[in-house]
This record gives structure tokens, C-alpha cells and sequence, in this order.
């Protein structure tokens, strides 16, 4: 029986083992992504451009098919295209073959994904697509596959080793597939101008939904703003403050515009026998960080965490409108 000590030996050769096993998939992998990269920059580029195109101009939408592993790299494509203003869904090969050819339009656009090019069950996709006239883009790493010669654009994929150590499972090659559909993706919304409020639409819940929320529709107004003007006594001061209930209280000068803002931490740092006698002016931090009411919640949330601060007045032409607390975003759901 071996040994505790013999054991943990053991244990930490294996464990070194497994590390060494992820370092050289994720080399693997990384070189096939710089190949495909290489590539882009090279011949593929005029292909890539093409296929983009091809989509932007197309007046249905984009259906993305393949088998096995491809085809569930085509579902995550499809759900990229769609989020991000490009109308797309993924059709299965075999159901395609049994009925669901019949949701293909001569408006549409179909990507196929073979890595071989020889995939039996995209052969009828293909055939639908040649006899309805259907554009059809390849992603494929044979040139003169079946695939690549039947379709309009060919996205030829680079050579390149499995992570797989028996050269088997699709691990690389999925991978990139995976970024090709991406780079499709960013560059459809890019030449679109895709921007963020077109994004929130499509992505109205869960936390990145509520990051797209603009500051805005969370800040609180009004009365409810802990303000003073400059010159009023720190007794008047925290009195607001403390009504207030931010832990902050913003100064204005004679225009109205915020010029400062004394917190708790400024209490803390100038406490002394005269403080609460003292203006807000010997007090307050000049310039104190801000937003906007049109940016958004996320931008808020960003600007709190990089000045370690719980709040953040809100301002329009340099006059203080609104005030956002960090438990305004924790409570949509920012944080």
C-alpha cells in the first residue's frame, strides 16, 4: 500500500499532468485561430468580404445548417447574427431534408458548415439552394469540396491540428468556425452601425439588458437631490445630507453649476473642533466625478467602481439634474 507521502507524489504528477494537457489544447487551438487570422489578412479576406455583402444585401434572413459538431457551432452563430441585428435561425440538415426546406426563401441567405465539405446530410440543402437560387456561403477547409463548388462564396478555412491527440474529435476546427461566424457577426453590425440602444432592444432582460438602462430612467430628481450652495455652513450641510440619505451632498455656485461635493469620507478627513462651522467650500471636493443622464447604467456602475464611490451625480449642461446611488443599479439589476 502506498504511502501518504507516495500518494500526494502521485496526486501532484497527475494534476501536472492534466495542466500540461490544457496548455497544449489551448496552443493548439491558438494556432489555428492565428492561421485563420493570417489568412483573413491574406487571400480570405476578399472571400470574407464578399460573404458579408452577400448578407448585408440579402432581403430575408440568414440560415445557418450543419452537422454534429458543426451544426451546433451554427446554432451559436445564428444566435450571435440574431442579437445582434441580423435575422437568423439555424435549420437542421436531416430536418431540413424532411419538410423544413419549405422555410427557405429565394431572399434568404444560407451559411453551411462542413469542415470536409462532404457532409451527406447538407446535400439536399445544397441542391435546394441551386435550384431556387438560393446565395449560399461555404465555411469549409476543403476548396474543392462538394460544398465550396456549389456554393456562391466560399469561406475556405486554413489547415490545422485537432487538439484532440488522436486528431479525431473537432476541437480546433470548431473553433474556428466558431470565430468566422463571429468576425461575420461584428463586422454586419459594424457596417450597419449597430449601437447600443439597437442592442438593448433586442436585450431587454437579465443584467446586460439592465446595463443598457439609461441613467436617466434610475436617477432621483428634484427635492430628492441632496444639494447646498457655496458658502452654506457644514451644519446646513449635514443636515441635508443626512436627510437625504446618500451619504453625499453636492455644492452649486451662484449658476447653478456643481462645483463640488462633500461625502462622508470628506467628514472623516476634515474632522475638527470647528467643522460643522466651517463652509462647505474648506470642505467639499472640487470637480467632483459625474455622468450624464443619456449614457447608460453600465457607464454609471464603471464610473463608481473606479472612483470607489457609492454615488454620482447626474448632469446636463453642468447643472446637477438627477443623482444615481450604486443601490439604484444593484436594484435593476446592474451589479
Amino acid at each position: 500500500m502506498a504511502s501518504p507521502k507516495s500518494r500526494r507524489a502521485i496526486g501532484t504528477e497527475a494534476s501536472s499532468d492534466l495542466v500540461r494537457s490544457a496548455l497544449r489544447t489551448l496552443e493548439t487551438e491558438a494556432a489555428g485561430l492565428e492561421a485563420l487570422s493570417a489568412s483573413i489578412a491574406d487571400g480570405l479576406g476578399e472571400a470574407f468580404v464578399a460573404a458579408v455583402e452577400k448578407i448585408r444585401s440579402a432581403a430575408g434572413r440568414v440560415v445557418i445548417s450543419g452537422m454534429g459538431k458543426s451544426g451546433h457551432v451554427g446554432r451559436k452563430v445564428a444566435a450571435t447574427f440574431a442579437s445582434t441585428g441580423t435575422p437568423a435561425y439555424f435549420v437542421h440538415p436531416s430536418e431540413a431534408s424532411h419538410g423544413d426546406l419549405g422555410v427557405i426563401t429565394r431572399d434568404d441567405v444560407i451559411i453551411a458548415l462542413s469542415w470536409s465539405g462532404e457532409t451527406v446530410e447538407l446535400k439536399d440543402l445544397i441542391d435546394y439552394a441551386k435550384r431556387f437560387r438560393v446565395a449560399l456561403v461555404a465555411v469549409t477547409a476543403s476548396q474543392d469540396s462538394t460544398l465550396a463548388k456549389a456554393a456562391d462564396v466560399a469561406l475556405i478555412m486554413p489547415a490545422a491540428r485537432e487538439a484532440c491527440p488522436l486528431g479525431l474529435a473537432p476541437t480546433t476546427s470548431t473553433l474556428m468556425q466558431l470565430a468566422i461566424g463571429d468576425a461575420l457577426a461584428v463586422a454586419l453590425f459594424e457596417s450597419r452601425g449597430f449601437t447600443a440602444l439597437d442592442f438593448k432592444a433586442l436585450h431587454p432582460g437579465g443584467r446586460l439588458g439592465a446595463s443598457l438602462t439609461f441613467v436617466r430612467d434610475v436617477m432621483h430628481t428634484g427635492e430628492k437631490m441632496p444639494l447646498v450652495k457655496l458658502g452654506t455652513r457644514m451644519t446646513e450641510a449635514v443636515v441635508e445630507m443626512t436627510s437625504k440619505g446618500f451619504g453625499c451632498v453636492g455644492v452649486v455656485n451662484a449658476n447653478g453649476h456643481l462645483i463640488g461635493i462633500v461625502t462622508d469620507g470628506d467628514l472623516r478627513r476634515h474632522m475638527r473642533e470647528d467643522l460643522l462651522a466651517s463652509p462647505v467650500d474648506e470642505v467639499m471636493t472640487k470637480n467632483p466625478r459625474s455622468i450624464r443622464p443619456d449614457q447608460l447604467a453600465g457607464e454609471a456602475l464603471e464610473q463608481l467602481n473606479a472612483g470607489k464611490i457609492t454615488a454620482l451625480f447626474v448632469v446636463d449642461r453642468a447643472k446637477p439634474v438627477g443623482l444615481v446611488h450604486f443601490h439604484d443599479l444593484l436594484r435593476i439589476g446592474v451589479v
